[in-house]
């Protein structure tokens, strides 16, 4: 353990992977954004192409819309990714220690790659929230100037639970004047609906994406436990992603070092008398695990950014469970 501590490359490699998620994020974000809105946009009935979103979001937000959130994106994936390396590489240093070829086995490398994509998901989990409301509220229409005037004040309730966000008074009439029809009714039924949190938007559902994107608003509307929503399938999308993806990787990392070894003379008894292999090789085979890890665990993200799109006030869910 002694040793490990004073070998600082697993640190090293924490730092690396933080300043190079950084600067992937800033290239490869509009396609992220563009994955996102698909994915939570389409439905049976419905498929959206990748050419329809980027069409609503250059109507609605213009092409800086492509980067919405990208900054909470950018210190998730650095703090996510130095997670996640950092960790295998102290897990894979347990495996190595007293080995005489300083190897990891390929069953090695995946049980390593589940557990730091585990961490990895607990601390990202946060912020890619936050930086899905923001892309999703990116590609939402604005409401009218009209709607936006006619609103109405709210309740104290209200008020404590989102900040600055007044109901819809046209929606809230409508119900009201569905609601008259009855033949039992409250004498005040304006009044009474704008003490139930759940008729925020004056229709009984509750506020949309782009009222709650804020983690205060977030946290305040929905609770703590919000940002980690979804965490059971963002689980299982880190935990499969990082042990196809480290275990893919050693594999061919593996199957390069014993190909550079052919034809050497004296034949090499570990990786160190081998030599370093091409950067280019070792950057193929890095992407090429990465879009076998991808591949694998895209229903899990899927699921993920589609539960993180609910908004769902805790008060309701208290009220749900009660009556339960």
């Amino acid at each position: 353990m002694n040793e490990l501590l004073k070998n600082p490359i697993f640190a090293t490699h924490a730092v690396v992977a933080a300043g190079s998620a950084t600067l992937a994020t800033a290239i490869t974000y509009p396609l992220d954004s563009l994955k996102v809105l698909v994915q939570v946009g389409s439905g049976v009935s419905k498929q959206l192409t990748a050419a329809d979103v980027l069409n609503r979001i250059k109507t609605l937000s213009g092409t800086s819309g492509l980067y919405s959130g990208v900054g909470w994106l950018t210190l998730g994936r650095s703090l996510g990714l130095g997670a996640r390396f950092g960790v295998y590489e102290i897990l894979t240093a347990f495996y190595k220690d007293g080995r005489e070829g300083n190897y990891v086995h390929i069953s090695e490398a995946l049980l390593a790659g589940i557990a730091s994509g585990a961490v990895e998901s607990l601390i990202s989990s946060p912020f890619e929230l936050v930086k899905l409301r923001a892309q999703v509220t990116s590609a939402s229409r604005i409401p009218s100037s009209m709607s936006v005037v006619e609103k109405t004040a709210v309740s104290p309730l209200m008020s404590k639970l989102l900040p600055g966000y007044s109901p819809d008074i046209r929606g809230l009439n409508n119900t009201v004047g569905l609601l008259t029809t009855l033949p039992t009714k409250h004498p005040n039924l304006v009044t009474a609906l704008k003490d139930y949190p759940w008729m925020m938007t004056g229709s009984g559902r509750p506020p949309s994406i782009s009222d709650v994107k804020r983690p205060l608003d977030i946290i305040s509307l929905e609770g703590w436990g919000a940002l980690w929503r979804g965490m059971r399938s963002g689980l299982a999308r880190d935990c499969v992603f990082g042990g196809i993806f480290f275990s893919a990787w050693q594999f061919l990392h593996q199957a390069m070092l014993e190909w550079k070894a052919v034809g050497m003379n004296p034949p090499p008894r570990s990786a160190e008398e081998i030599g370093p292999l091409s950067p280019l090789a070792v950057s193929l085979a890095a992407g090429f695990s990465g879009s076998v890890a991808a591949a694998a665990s895209h229903g899990f993200d899927t699921a993920k950014s589609r539960s993180q799109c609910i908004v769902l006030p805790k008060v309701c869910c208290l009220t749900r469970i009660s009556i339960i």
